[in-house]
């Protein structure tokens, strides 16, 4: 793995740290327009539905609630404690789910349930027992055994009991936030969250005998050293969950108002930004975890590590999952869609979700739907976040077109990253090297060909280190 030094001495460091997206889409969220709304959707479900192999239905549900803000956080979510909320917001969902599911062709099964946030278990488990036996009512689940069905969960605010719960409801995978273990590091964020009570719950997810536990860290946040780090790293392996997500910190306080409550100052540069994950990696991968990609790592027999070697991983807006063969059907308040060749998105404030929901109307306020371009590039940059490289014959094959000459712009704006080494130009691949699985974001960029157009705008992406 690549030393941030050797990255220094280079002058790679400066030159890739710019803003630029996490492809957990292409074409990005930015670039959704209002022209898509609930008749587009709807085409887009009976398109999708005529496919002559039924696609399967992955779902996400979106409970924006949390008892207390985390300052670091971009996510769509309302900070309250009224327990109450939860109980209005799930009967408009309820509404949400009627609207939506008699669409789907009756032969299309889900394959994945994830419940997302804001925080989850804001909502008692017998809400989220009513959620799921809703759920199945209207669509059709399947039986299969990599059947998913999973919960982000904020270990603050969840008891062991409730866990056991959760199993007997159905849930077989669960994502804690942790983030740093380290003291300054948490209140720096307002996140105050002790070793014993993250070790718990994963104890309680093992107990109820859930297949998979993640455990979420962030690198980049402030007062975060190195020392710290490490000693965070420590208490998570001895933990040892089968999957660990470590995001960059994506410090855009003019978009997300809690991040204003962290002072500048205490931010790591992005030297020692870089130096945080390269630690990470190696640890990680040390202590037997498979580097998935970005910012994912798995155990070697866990089901993301091997749907990774054989080809089968996907990345979206829940990050990397083991079903690419899947429609993404978001349900509340901001949730996104892939439907076939279409993005969709639900309003992001609660008033307008639910001004929608009240007047019997699927909740769009936006979307797009892929050109043929649009699904070249897409096909690209998943190969690349999913496999760290690029399948230049395979895309030749896919699509009909010659490489080099489609993608001639590309490739001038790639050949400085070859010359500084983050690419390996081959005649059927295009691979990153491990300096560039450091930087995969720099690599898809030169293939986003929406990036051009939004030079001049206000800054709608995190800094790439």
């Amino acid at each position: 793995m690549a030393l941030p030094d050797q990255l220094v001495e280079r002058g790679l460091l400066e030159r890739y740290s710019g803003p630029g997206p996490r492809y957990t889409s292409y074409p990005t969220a930015p670039q959704f327009h209002d022209g898509f709304g609930e008749a587009e959707l709807r085409a887009a479900i009976a398109a999708s539905n005529g496919d002559p192999i039924p696609r399967r239905l992955s779902i996400y549900v979106h409970v924006p609630f949390c008892a207390s803000p985390c300052f670091y956080c971009g996510c769509n979510r309302i900070i309250t404690r009224d327990a109450s909320r939860g109980a209005t917001y799930l009967s408009r969902l309820y509404r949400e789910i009627e609207l939506v599911a008699p669409l789907f062709a009756a032969d299309r099964e889900a394959i994945q349930l994830h419940f997302g946030g804001g925080t989850p278990n804001f909502l008692a488990p017998a809400q989220l027992g009513d959620c799921v036996d809703t759920l199945r009512r209207h669509f059709r689940f399947t039986d299969a055994d990599d059947r998913d069905i999973s919960i982000e969960l904020d270990p603050r605010f969840v008891q062991p009991e409730g866990i056991a719960e959760l199993a007997r409801i159905g849930f077989n995978r669960a994502s804690l936030g942790v983030q740093d273990f380290d003291p300054a590091v948490q209140a720096a964020v307002n996140r105050i969250q002790s070793v014993e009570e993250t070790r718990a719950v994963v104890d309680a997810c093992r107990a109820g005998g859930f297949r998979s536990v993640n455990i979420d860290l962030i690198y980049g946040l402030p007062r975060q050293t190195l020392d710290g780090f490490a000693r965070t790293l420590d208490e998570v392996l001895a933990i040892r969950p089968e999957r660990l997500a470590v995001y960059s910190y994506a410090h855009l306080p003019a978009m997300f108002r809690p991040q204003r409550q962290i002072d500048d100052a205490d931010l790591p540069s992005p030297i020692d930004k870089l130096a945080l994950l390269v630690l990470a990696i190696r640890r990680l991968t040390a202590a037997g975890y498979v580097y998935i990609g970005m910012d994912h790592f798995a155990l070697p027999d866990d089901e993301l590590a091997r749907a990774q070697a054989r080809g089968g991983l996907h990345r979206n807006f829940m990050g990397y999952t083991t079903h690419a063969d899947s429609d993404l059907v978001g349900l509340g308040v901001s949730s996104i869609s892939h439907i076939g060749e279409t993005f969709s998105q639900n309003p992001r404030d609660l008033p307008s979700w639910e001004a929608a929901i009240d007047a019997g109307r699927l909740p769009v306020f936006r979307g797009l739907h892929l050109s043929e371009d649009d699904q070249l590039r897409a096909d690209l940059i998943q190969a690349l976040m999913c496999q760290g490289e690029i399948p230049v014959r395979a895309l030749e094959r896919r699509y009909g077109i010659d490489f080099a000459v489609y993608f001639d712009r590309a490739l001038d704006r790639l050949r400085p990253l070859e010359a500084d080494g983050l690419v390996r130009r081959e005649e059927a691949r295009i691979v990153a090297t491990p300096e560039g699985r450091l930087l995969l974001r720099n690599i898809a960029m030169c293939f986003d060909a929406y990036l051009d157009r939004a030079q001049g705008d206000a800054p709608r992406f995190s800094r790439a280190i």
